[in-house]
């Protein structure tokens, strides 16, 4: 139930940001971007239906296509995304009538990028959907196989087109570097995590180095058999996760141990279990 409890509060405030780029940067600025709000920036401009409750109906029909298609399992992570994210839009947009936080294309595609990409990133996180746009390339992909990273892609591009009709040639271009910025972010956000650092190490001083690590650095480790590729010697890798602080120490002390010792440093980008996430 906590669990839930967190990741039902992570999605809301997800929604939150997403809702607070749209309605405080982008719509301000006039500029473009993909997904179910490009559609309803181009429904908006022909019948003057607000975004948000575009939004909040096409989110609901696709909700229940995606339940019809891809189960209620499905349905059940995506609900909270499919409404609550037009609503804060709607109650945005009434409260910041009228504010302009920018003048500047740059700083309003900028922001407009990092809040959809942070917002993206932090729903998909907890294992849930945005619902929307995301939901037919994985019809797509269910029942024909169509990549779902082309099929999203291919909308996302065919939404900017329909914009590009009616906006001008240099908004068209802000809506691709926004769509640029919140995939980089959104990758970002993915592989964000604790980072640590992993230490490969090659030494025939084996067993003082093991010593060294367990009761001086205090961490755990892994002995991988290998073969040398020259020498064709048998031997064994130390392999270990330790804090980014503790890098410096443990190489002072592998080389008090070892001059010669092969080292192979790795930054790991998220780590979890024993000793990190879990208590030791």
């Amino acid at each position: 139930m906590k669990k839930s409890a967190k990741h039902i509060l992570i999605i809301l405030f997800s929604n939150l940001i997403y809702a607070a780029a749209i309605s405080l940067f982008l719509e301000p600025a006039g500029l473009i971007t993909g997904g179910t709000t490009g559609i309803a920036l181009v429904v908006h401009h022909f019948t003057g239906m607000p975004v948000w409750l575009f939004v909040l109906f096409f989110n609901a029909c696709m909700l229940v296509l995606g339940w019809m298609v891809l189960g209620w399992k499905f349905a059940v992570t995506t609900i909270v995304s499919t409404f609550t994210y037009p609503v804060f839009l709607g109650i945005l947009d009434t409260l910041c009538k009228g504010i302009v936080l920018s003048d500047s294309l740059v700083l309003n595609a900028v922001y407009s990028g990092l809040g959809i990409g942070i917002a993206l990133g932090l729903v998909i996180r907890t294992g849930s959907s945005t619902g929307g746009m995301d939901i037919p390339p994985l019809i797509l992909h269910k029942l024909f196989g169509f990549p779902v990273s082309v099929t999203m892609n291919l909308f996302d591009t065919l939404i900017l087109f329909f914009q590009a009709i009616l906006k001008p040639a240099e908004t068209v271009l802000w809506g691709i570097l926004i769509v640029l910025i919140y995939t980089a972010v959104l990758d970002r956000m993915l592989m964000m995590g604790s980072s640590r650092t992993e230490v490969k190490v090659m030494s025939g001083h084996t067993e003082e180095i093991r010593t060294a690590i367990l009761d001086d650095i205090d961490r755990g480790l892994t002995l991988i058999e290998s073969r040398g590729g020259y020498s064709l010697n048998s031997g064994e890798i130390i392999l270990t996760i330790l804090n980014n602080r503790e890098l410096p120490r443990l190489e002072k002390r592998i080389h008090e141990i070892d001059p010669e010792a092969f080292l192979v440093i790795s930054r790991v980008t998220e780590v979890k279990g024993k000793g990190f996430t879990l208590s030791r």
